[in-house]
């Protein structure tokens, strides 16, 4: 099976690379090996690497800056993904393409199952909801949420740092969702492309929590560890207190059941996976 995996230096691409089997021939490209807003470069590479499968851990992730650099954000994660769907089917291969909860409006009662309405609230869950549509019926999507990983650039780390310079924080508590490890969705890409599995899924670690439980949390585990020497005063904000350029869901947990169920095995809660990146941070020092 030869797997071509884009976003290779992001978070989830060195998680992919990382948990990939032994069965996988794995080609994992990066910006500096396709400028994938260059159709012709893509289909180019596409055809070189010939794949079985591509699994798309690539995207535009700037949600603010998408409110203003649309065009950009389109060619990335929406028209690429086109691309990628229509090379895989024209190869007769799979397109596994990773989505986002941003997707959704936030006002479900429950958490959102993989075919519920997507109602996006800004330019990046507009592109993004648009490039899960260019997929074909073969192809696989998963969606997930507030992703994180030892080394990258995410909450968890930039919490740390701020952690470390200041006396006390404010974290918005009134958006929920759940935190998602990295390498914890990286194994379940590779468990549904084992199964062959086509159609929406779901995956994000255990659990629920606001932004300022997940800075609460990452306060008491990293001092626990000897990341940081004190736990600053963390004090919970609403969203209004914060304004952003772009809208964000005040709830989105996503239901990972029917993934669960067709792989077997069960979700570990977002704490205990914090807790893992966290000692893998400490050990890159």
């Amino acid at each position: 099976m030869k797997v071509l995996v884009t976003g290779a230096t992001g978070q989830l691409g060195g998680a992919l690379k990382r948990t990939a089997p032994q069965s996988a021939q794995l080609v994992a490209i990066g910006v500096d090996d396709c400028d994938l807003t260059d159709v012709k470069a893509l289909r180019s590479c596409i055809d070189d690497v010939a794949p079985d499968i591509l699994i798309n851990a690539a995207a535009y992730t700037a949600v603010d800056r998408a409110e203003s650099d649309e065009s950009l954000a389109r060619a990335i994660n929406t028209d690429a993904v086109g691309e990628m769907a229509i090379a895989m089917k024209s190869r007769g291969g799979k397109l596994v393409h990773v989505s986002t909860d941003f997707v959704f409006d936030g006002t479900s009662p429950r958490a959102y199952a993989p075919d519920d309405k997507r109602a996006p609230l800004s330019v990046y869950g507009r592109t993004k909801a648009d490039g899960e549509d260019r997929l074909g019926k073969n192809d696989l999507l998963i969606r997930t949420s507030w992703v994180y990983e030892a080394g990258g650039s995410n909450f968890v780390r930039t919490m740390l740092k701020l952690m470390q310079e200041r006396e006390e924080l404010r974290v918005v508590i009134d958006q929920i969702g759940a935190p998602t490890w990295a390498s914890g969705l990286a194994e379940t890409i590779w468990g549904l492309v084992r199964k062959g599995a086509s159609g929406t899924f779901h995956h994000c670690d255990a659990g629920v929590a606001s932004w300022y439980d997940f800075a609460v949390a990452i306060g008491e585990e990293a001092c626990a560890l000897g990341l940081i020497d004190r736990i600053p005063a963390i004090h919970p904000i609403s969203t209004t207190d914060f304004p952003t350029p772009a809208s964000r869901p005040a709830f989105s947990l996503l239901d990972c059941s029917a993934t669960r169920e067709l792989l077997g095995d069960a979700s570990v809660h977002w704490r205990q996976n914090l807790r893992r990146m966290l000692k893998a941070e400490k050990e890159l020092g």
